[in-house]
């Protein structure tokens, strides 16, 4: 769909989402508070100041569910657009996802994060944010890289969105 939002990438927030998975599983983390408090989804963040992309997937990973990524694989970019949204609260954020196969430890709650393993297929989407059902399974089950775009309403519901399926990330 088209949008005559302004925001252009370079101008949203840089941030990271992890998704663990093991063989038919994967491991998605409820969000205790914060941004997206009350909703299923991956462990991620924001970097630090001159901290690349891949490194802050590391460090929020480590510090959201206790595990050390060895090796991680980014499979979507999606830019989220919240145009409703109080301007102090920047939700407009170019989020970078990646999927993890390779990690030490088990995953364990912290302050912000409840991590529980879930069966790829069974998913509950009712409880992630709107539009995950529109590209997860492609991610997850069809092995897709994915671009897209969502614009989110006041309610934090979809109005907007573009998803296609690419060869390469950039």
């Amino acid at each position: 769909m088209k949008s005559n939002n302004k925001k252009t990438a370079s101008s949203l927030r840089q941030v990271t989402l992890c998704f663990l998975v093991k063989e038919d599983n994967v491991l998605l983390a409820m969000k205790k508070r914060g941004f997206g408090v009350g909703r299923w989804n991956g462990a991620g963040g924001k970097p630090q100041e001159g901290e690349s992309l891949e490194r802050a997937a590391f460090r929020e990973v480590e510090e959201e569910i206790g595990v050390k990524i060895l090796f991680t694989k980014k499979v979507c970019i999606f830019d989220f657009i919240f145009p409703k949204a109080p301007e102090d609260k920047n939700w407009n954020q170019q989020v970078h996802v990646f999927l993890i196969d390779n990690w030490e430890g088990e995953p364990v709650e912290s302050e912000e994060m409840k991590p529980q393993w879930f069966k790829k297929t069974e998913l509950p989407f009712n409880e992630m944010w709107a539009g995950d059902y529109l590209w997860l399974p492609k991610v997850l089950l069809e092995g897709k890289s994915i671009r897209g775009k969502f614009v989110f309403d006041e309610n934090q519901q979809i109005s907007e969105y573009k998803v296609e399926e690419v060869k390469e990330l950039v």
